[in-house]
């Protein structure tokens, strides 16, 4: 991914999400977090981890960094993603929201 001016642990998730085990994504959660993709909420460690194990891995993609901006208390960063999925390019805006303990609380997923 292309160097951005979003928080380190926001940096970190991306720079996991790259790897090929996308369940290491799962360290920059807290325990109770929730992530909304594709229009499907995960709650807690253990659906994250499975969203991470399945949805999120499903297909191998290359990512380009596109904007990031942060407005209160969430970040939003934009990226172009293109791969071996349906319509092969798609860009996606990731709002994120950090807690106090610098771990990711929330995470909404969606197409712009």
């Amino acid at each position: 991914m292309n160097s951005s001016p979003h928080s380190p642990i926001i940096q970190r998730f991306f720079d996991l999400m790259e790897g090929k085990d996308k369940r290491l994504v799962a360290e920059v959660f807290s325990p109770d977090a929730v992530v909304t993709d594709d229009g499907h909420t995960h709650r807690g460690s253990a659906e994250i981890l499975s969203w991470l194990g399945g949805d999120a891995s499903e297909y191998e993609v290359t990512s380009t960094w596109i904007s990031s901006r942060e407005t209160g208390t969430t970040t939003a960063v934009t990226q172009l993603l293109e791969g071996n999925f349906p319509g092969g390019r798609v860009q996606l805006v990731y709002t994120f929201a950090v807690n106090a303990a610098g771990l990711i609380e929330a995470l909404s997923i969606v197409a712009e």
